[in-house]
C-alpha cells in the first residue's frame, strides 16, 4: 500500500494505492475510503471475537474498490480474502487472495498496523 493522501485537503476522503504482485500478475487500483472507512476496526472486532464466529464478515471501501471478506476457521485461524477490482470503465477484472492469520493477538496486531497506516496523516 501506498502512503494515505487527502486529496481534498481537510475532507476526511482518503486514498491510497493497493498493490498485488506475483509470479503470474501484476495489478494495482486506488482505494478511496471515508476516514479509512473503519478498516481498523473491523479488523479489531475481529481479533477481540478470538473465539470464533459462524459464516463470513465483510468490509468494503467507500466505492467498493477493495472488499475484505473473513471468516473464522478450525485451530483458531481467521482466513482474510482481500479483492482488489477495477474502476470504470475497466471494472471487470477482480484479483483476490487470501491471507491465514492466528486469531486473537496477530489480529490485533494487524489491527493497529492497519491504525497506525490510516492515522499516518496526522489528522
Amino acid at each position: 500500500m501506498s502512503e494515505p493522501a487527502r486529496p481534498f485537503g481537510d475532507d476526511p476522503t482518503l486514498d491510497f494505492l493497493v498493490k498485488a504482485r506475483g509470479r503470474w500478475v501484476s495489478v494495482e487500483t486506488l482505494v478511496r475510503t471515508w476516514g479509512g472507512d473503519g478498516l481498523d476496526t473491523f479488523l479489531s472486532a475481529l481479533a477481540e471475537d478470538f473465539r470464533g464466529w459462524e459464516g463470513a464478515r465483510a468490509w468494503r471501501s467507500l466505492e467498493h474498490d477493495l472488499t475484505i471478506s473473513a471468516e473464522h476457521r478450525a485451530g483458531g485461524y481467521v482466513h482474510l480474502t482481500w479483492a482488489i477490482h477495477g474502476r470504470p470503465p475497466s471494472d471487470e477484472w477482480r484479483f483476490e487472495t487470501t491471507t491465514v492469520h492466528a486469531a486473537g493477538e496477530e489480529m490485533r496486531n494487524l489491527a493497529a498496523e492497519i491504525h497506525s497506516f490510516l492515522t499516518s496523516m496526522g489528522e
